[in-house]
This record gives C-alpha cells, sequence and structure tokens, in this order.
C-alpha cells in the first residue's frame, strides 16, 4: 500500500481501466480524426498522406447547389420539429410525473420506444400512415415524423429534470392563490428549463442527422443534407462529401458543449436551490 491508500493491485485495476477507456475513445473517434483532414486534402481521392492542404472541396460545399439547398432543408425540417417534440414532450413529462394511473410505465414505454425500435421499422410504419393522407414528398410528413423520433429525448430528459424537482413548490404557489398556468410559468418552467432546453438540443440533432426516414418521406425538394450525403456517395463519390461531413461534426460539437453547458447550469441552480 502507498501513501495514497491504494494497494498495487488497486493501481493496476485503474491503470488498466484507463487504458481501455483510452482506447475504445481513440476507436470511437478514430473516424473523426480520418474524415476532417481528408476535407481539406488537395488532392481528388480519399488517401494518405495528403498531397497539399485546400480549401476547394469547402468553396464547392459553399456555392454548390447541390447542397446548400440540402442544408437549408435540414434546418427548416430540424428547427420545425424541435419545436414540436419540445412542446409535445415536455407536456407529455409533465402529465405522467403529476398523474399517478395504471399503466403509466406502458405509457412511458409507448412514448419513448421510436428512441429504442430500429429506425427502419419507424420509416416504414410512418410512410405506410402518411402516404393515404398525401403527406409524403413534403416538409409536413418529414417534419412530423422527425417530431415523432425526437419527442422521446424530450420526454426522458425532463422526466429527468422533475425527478429532483420539490413538489412542495407547487402546493406553495397554490395556497398563495396562483393558477395553474401562472404556476408553470413562474415556478415550474424555470426549474426545468435547462432540461427542456437539453431536451431540444438532443431533439434537434436527432432530426439533423437523420436519414432513413428522410430517405422514404422527403421528395426531391425535401432532401436533408445526411440524404444529399447519402446519394453522393451512391452516385458521385467527391471529397466535397468530407466537408458536408466536416460541417455536421461541427454542428455535433456545438450541440455537446451547449448541452453540458445547460447540465452545468441545471447544476449550479439546484445547488443554490438547495442551499
Amino acid at each position: 500500500m502507498d501513501g495514497s491508500g491504494e494497494t498495487i493491485g488497486q493501481r493496476l485495476a485503474n491503470v488498466g481501466l484507463a487504458t481501455l477507456a483510452a482506447l475504445v475513445l481513440t476507436f470511437l473517434v478514430a473516424p473523426i480524426l480520418i474524415i476532417v483532414p481528408l476535407s481539406f486534402s488537395s488532392g481528388s481521392f480519399f488517401y494518405y498522406p495528403l498531397p497539399g492542404f485546400s480549401m476547394r472541396w469547402y468553396q464547392d460545399f459553399f456555392s454548390s447547389t447541390f447542397w446548400l439547398p440540402s442544408v437549408w432543408n435540414s434546418l427548416i425540417v430540424g428547427t420545425a420539429a424541435t419545436l414540436l417534440a419540445t412542446l409535445l414532450g415536455t407536456l407529455a413529462a409533465l402529465g405522467m410525473w403529476r398523474a399517478r394511473f395504471p399503466g403509466q410505465g406502458l405509457i412511458l414505454a409507448v412514448a419513448i420506444s421510436p428512441m429504442v425500435v430500429p429506425v427502419i421499422i419507424v420509416a416504414v410504419g410512418v410512410y405506410f400512415a402518411f402516404a393515404p393522407l398525401g403527406l409524403t414528398d413534403g416538409y409536413a410528413g418529414l417534419i412530423l415524423a422527425h417530431t415523432t423520433l425526437a419527442v422521446p429525448f424530450v420526454v426522458v430528459t425532463v422526466l429527468a429534470t422533475l425527478a429532483g424537482f420539490d413538489r412542495t413548490l407547487l402546493r406553495a404557489a397554490a395556497s398563495l392563490g396562483a393558477r395553474p398556468l401562472t404556476t408553470f410559468r413562474r415556478v415550474t418552467l424555470p426549474l426545468i428549463l435547462p432540461g427542456v432546453a437539453s431536451g431540444a438540443v438532443f431533439a434537434f440533432a436527432a432530426s439533423f442527422d437523420e436519414v432513413v426516414v428522410a430517405l422514404l418521406i422527403a421528395g426531391p425538394g425535401q432532401r436533408t443534407l445526411p440524404r444529399q450525403m447519402f446519394a453522393g456517395i451512391n452516385d458521385n463519390i467527391s471529397l466535397t462529401i468530407t466537408a458536408a461531413a466536416t460541417m455536421l461534426i461541427t454542428i455535433s460539437l456545438v450541440l455537446m458543449v451547449a448541452v453540458d453547458a445547460l447540465r452545468r447550469r441545471s447544476e449550479r441552480l439546484r445547488r443554490m436551490r438547495d442551499s
């Protein structure tokens, strides 16, 4: 046993665990480390070492009528789906948190099922449900489908936030004469806002990165960026696709930073409330 109180076996276990974690992290990050440098290559093929440094693929991406419309489509669909999913998911989470009724667990399982069911099954089911209603080949159907996929992320994050919510605050507000809507706006929402915002971030990421549903539901005028990347791989492989992939990676990193900032804010608010 050393001065820190750890035995040699414990130290070896800690070193082994750290090494394993580093290997897993390297395995997960390796595709990113390979793709991003390729987007700055002056060559025209996927190979290393890079022949030189160039921004030509980003210039092609931002000046292309093939890629830019797909970015706008992804932003339009992602934003609309996020707004709907945040509203519906927050209301569903609040309802399941406040109410106590038989079969509540089953309803929660149904609400989050799009998160665990293979997306191809959801896509096929949505297609056969929307086709008779004329909701395919348009923004409305794609937004509703992405909302279905995004709602579970909001439900889970808001329920996790509500798990630490003090219900006596609601009773205190009611005893002071506050109406339910006023209580929600002045008491509940400010305290669960970090969870709601985190759910919205995850919902946007789920919509922005989705490709399978877009392949079946979206028409030629609603091609999203992931679907366009899929089409680019099939039709004509160009290093412009690495620039598009780098853009997606950058957006994902920004969303991760936003979620971490919201988590830190939530923890800070919880400590302030507990103190």
